[in-house]
């Protein structure tokens, strides 16, 4: 349970002063919910301005606070701007301008012959000096000194910067002084200030210690929360599982496995062996054969007399999972169920009655296969697909449904860079599968201008001619206003009315039975073009899919054009990816793209988009149940990841855990940053 002294920062949004329903939408777009995230909204840069006693003092294009006099207003004809002429104290001339309808506004705001102090950027029109549309206008100089230096946070439609300063001037108000939870000597070395203070700080102006403190706080709650998931594990009582080979035995495997493969079944079956329950996360890159090790584990649980599940995140995916591993498993003799949502009446209680008496060995499904009306005799062991869809908390409770606490293995096709596999999946070990198995088809890349278009279509026409499928994916739903994205509704109604009821389209904003139908129309074949959004990232096998047309690729991360590449390639025939690109790209871009055509290691990929754009989107929670990173950036990350560790370990090998003075202060840390969940692991907690 929270502790008491931190429900004022946990205090609904609409708690605050001047939060109102109208309020609220605009607010939840940038996660500000309640009032602990208005006082971590932090200021994405600090506007500086210098005081001058006159423009002499000031340099075109500084931003300055002076004080002006308006002498006269000069309106131009039709939609012109509306020039305020005003002097300073030393008699210069600047023109205060207004462009739009402000000018009733601009008169009331700067009536002539009366001193205001305006604070904006010095540019020059002509010979003309002036300072268009103002920052700030007041009739009182100390309030004007006040925006010297001036944050900038960022909004959405709807906000203004002087909205969100005032909401997170009264959240820091609310904020109390916490006892301290970092470790002494470390505080004193890196010379950072309190928690409060380094808040307070933090929204004040460039503080690159404030800044720091805040960073390491994040990643301090994370890494204690993983190490606490960790050693609870280990301390668990789980079921040790022997198998005997008699069924991995006469498995149909379409390939001889890779030495990765032939790895990773050798550490997984050696952490099944074990009392503690086996806590692994499977990372392998598109195409590498995560589903044939998974299949191994759940097999040897089964020779060891036991059951296994599989999660899948969507429907369709547990079904393609399901045909999958019937068909490698056909020779065995195993029992394997499809258990979803959709399943109703006698069927479902067949499955049901399967699984609580034991006659279904293996069940794949949704997250349906963990409800609390579903019982097994004996699972053993918890396969969880497309991990980064499911946060800790998540992972923990999927974990309750055996009799003992069944052994997990995650598996992931996001490749992610070493430096962040820690700050992701601390509580985890670790296995890589970094060899493609034999007879993968290379997919050739190549990049178009987006000027070829009429020709990718024409190609795209060849290309459905000759029985195959292809995707078409677009970066957004819907244009906006404000950008030349393409919208995926409109390229579908430009290609349908080329190719007909052949195209479907698939993007987040639909209904999930709408979307899955659209899916299964083209797992089936009835649709050769699907047209979607990066809703396809991860998704489901369709072999005779072998074009990919991403346009706009000069908009995706790079990890994110390799998950959507690596929906082809996976039958035997040649398959080639087209990533359209504008007419202008800035060097990150060409970079990118430079190296979609060079290589298909998706580990090598994520290392240079880590390199590239950040880690953020990388760790894969954005999406997922987990919260990103809100404050701590890459280079916070990569340089205080480390030492957070270090100190959690320090913590509770040293320190006595979450019990005495400092202990208590890291409950409140783990309480502060929603990583409770490993509090809830300690008796007591």
């Amino acid at each position: 349970m929270r502790p008491d002294r931190l429900n004022s920062l946990f205090a609904s949004a609409d708690s605050l002063k001047g939060v109102g329903p109208g309020l609220a939408r605009p607010l939840e777009k940038l996660g500000l919910t309640r009032v602990k995230d208005f006082a971590y909204h932090l200021p994405d840069r600090f506007v500086e301005r210098r005081a001058v006693a006159d423009l002499d003092e000031a340099s075109v294009g500084e931003n300055i606070v002076v004080a002006l006099t308006p002498l006269e207003y000069r309106s131009s004809a039709g939609r012109g701007p509306l020039r305020v002429m005003a002097s300073d104290g030393a008699g210069n001339v600047c023109a205060i301008t207004y462009f739009g309808r402000n000018g009733g506004w601009a008169k009331k705001q700067l009536p002539l012959g009366e001193k205001r102090w305006i604070a904006g950027r010095l540019d020059q029109f002509g010979q003309l000096l002036q300072i268009v549309h103002p920052d700030h206008v007041s009739e009182a100089g100390d309030t004007a000194l006040g925006q010297l230096v001036e944050p900038v946070y960022p909004l959405s439609e709807g906000l203004s910067q002087g909205r969100i300063a005032a909401l997170a001037q009264q959240a820091l108000a609310q904020a109390e002084p916490l006892p301290e939870w970092i470790e002494p000597g470390l505080l004193d070395k890196m010379q950072w200030p309190a928690w409060r203070d380094a808040l307070v700080l933090a929204h004040r102006g460039e503080h690159a210690a404030a800044r720091g403190r805040l960073a390491y706080d994040e990643l301090l709650a994370n890494a204690l929360a993983l190490l606490l998931v960790k050693q609870s594990n280990r301390s668990r009582v789980g079921t040790p599982l022997h198998g005997d080979g008699r069924l991995r035995g006469k498995l149909s495997l379409p390939f001889a496995l890779t030495g990765a493969q032939r790895r990773a079944i050798g550490e997984i079956e050696g952490d099944m062996a074990q009392t503690a329950p086996m806590l692994r996360l499977l990372q392998g890159d598109v195409g590498s054969g995560k589903t044939v090790v998974a299949l191994e584990a759940m097999l040897l649980a089964v020779e060891a007399g036991a059951q296994a599940a599989l999660l899948a995140p969507t429907e369709i995916l547990a079904r393609q999972h399901h045909e999958t591993l019937s068909r490698m498993a056909a020779r065995t003799g195993v029992t394997i169920a499809l258990f979803t949502g959709r399943d109703k009446g006698k069927a479902r209680e067949s499955i049901l009655m399967g699984l609580l008496d034991g006659s279904i060995d293996m069940v794949v499904g949704t997250h349906a296969i963990f409800q609390d009306t579903v019982t097994y005799r004996n699972l053993a062991l918890v396969v969880i697909d497309e991990q980064h869809r499911f946060g800790v908390g998540q992972r923990l409770m999927l974990t309750q449904k055996g009799k003992r606490i069944p052994h997990c293995l995650a598996m992931t096709a996001t490749p992610i860079p070493r430096t962040l596999t820690l700050a992701q999946y601390g509580e985890m070990d670790v296995s890589r599968l970094d060899e493609m198995p034999p007879g993968r088809q290379p997919i050739d890349t190549r990049v178009v201008a987006i000027e070829r278009l009429g020709d990718v279509v024409g190609a795209l026409a060849r290309h459905l001619e000759g029985g195959q499928q292809a995707y078409w994916v677009c970066p957004m739903v819907r244009e906006n206003e404000s950008a030349d994205l393409a919208a995926a509704e409109a390229r579908f109604a430009e290609l349908k009315a080329r190719f007909g009821e052949a195209v479907v389209l698939v993007h987040g904003q639909l209904r999930p039975e709408a979307k899955d139908a659209a899916m299964e129309r083209f797992v089936r074949g009835e649709a050769r073009l699907l047209v979607a959004t990066t809703v396809i990232e991860v998704g489901v096998d369709v072999p005779n899919a072998t074009l990919m047309v991403i346009e706009q690729a000069e908009r995706f991360g790079l990890a994110q054009l390799h998950q959507l590449r690596g929906r082809v390639g996976r039958g035997a025939g040649k398959s080639t990816c087209l990533l359209l690109r504008g007419e202008t790209l800035s060097e990150t871009a060409r970079r990118r793209l430079a190296l979609m055509r060079e290589t298909l290691d998706g580990f090598r990929i994520a290392e240079e988009d880590l390199e590239l754009r950040g880690g953020g989107e990388l760790l894969g929670t954005r999406q997922s149940g987990d919260s990103a990173f809100r404050v701590a950036s890459l280079e916070q990350i990569q340089r205080l990841l480390p030492i957070a560790h270090q100190d959690a370990h320090l913590l509770i090998e040293r320190d006595g855990g979450l019990t005495g003075e400092r202990g208590e202060a890291a409950r409140l840390l783990l309480y502060l940053f929603e990583r409770d969940w490993g509090v809830q692991l300690l008796r007591g907690g």
